[in-house]
């Protein structure tokens, strides 16, 4: 009998969630969503942490995701995360979150920032190496049930933003290997 996968869903009920991660850093993205705006970030991401010097170390965080959204924490085994987050990214501001394709272990997300346009762009994809690709995985199902209750606020009404702006934001929930086969066709012409 064939092992049968499963995904690991994530109810707005389990959220908050904690993970302890590798923070890769920020670079400029050329989009609101979608992979194909991601895909350089994450790779030039990636090339500086390889070649940090040898006593270099990406920082050791825990990204907190719930309703609100996804907060940075300063990491220490020894006790629980500082309770001033670093960075926080409120989930209106988020516009797209996947499990990389290629590599498999890291998250990343787009932050739209109209305050921050280096490039003369607003967006910016953060990235971060997680110990698993299911704890990758956990994360960009965690986010999806985060952007769900947004998405179920604003229907509501509920939505405290005085602006009233509507916002787009995306989940990307294919595995890296959908993600990849996906890509491959859009090539073929």
């Amino acid at each position: 009998m064939a092992a049968h996968h499963t995904e690991p869903i994530v109810s707005v009920d389990d959220l908050p969630l904690q993970f302890s991660v590798k923070y890769l850093g920020e670079q400029p993205a050329k989009g609101l969503w979608g992979i194909k705006h991601t895909r350089k970030p994450v790779d030039i991401l990636v090339g500086i942490a390889k070649n940090l010097p040898e006593n270099g170390t990406l920082p050791l965080v825990t990204v907190e995701v719930s309703t609100e959204g996804l907060k940075l924490f300063q990491y220490s085994p020894k006790q629980k995360p500082s309770k001033l987050p670093v960075k926080i990214f409120k989930v209106d501001a988020i516009s797209y979150g996947v499990q990389d394709l290629v590599y498999t272990r890291v998250f990343c997300m787009i932050v739209v920032d109209d305050t921050d346009q280096r490039n003369g762009l607003p967006f910016h994809c953060h990235g971060f190496v997680c110990d698993s690709r299911a704890q990758a995985r956990r994360l960009t199902y965690a986010l999806a049930a985060a952007f769900q209750e947004y998405g179920n606020k604003v229907k509501e009404g509920k939505d405290h933003n005085t602006n009233h702006v509507k916002k787009k934001f995306a989940i990307d929930l294919r595995t890296p290997e959908e993600l990849g086969q996906d890509s491959d066709d859009e090539t073929e012409a």
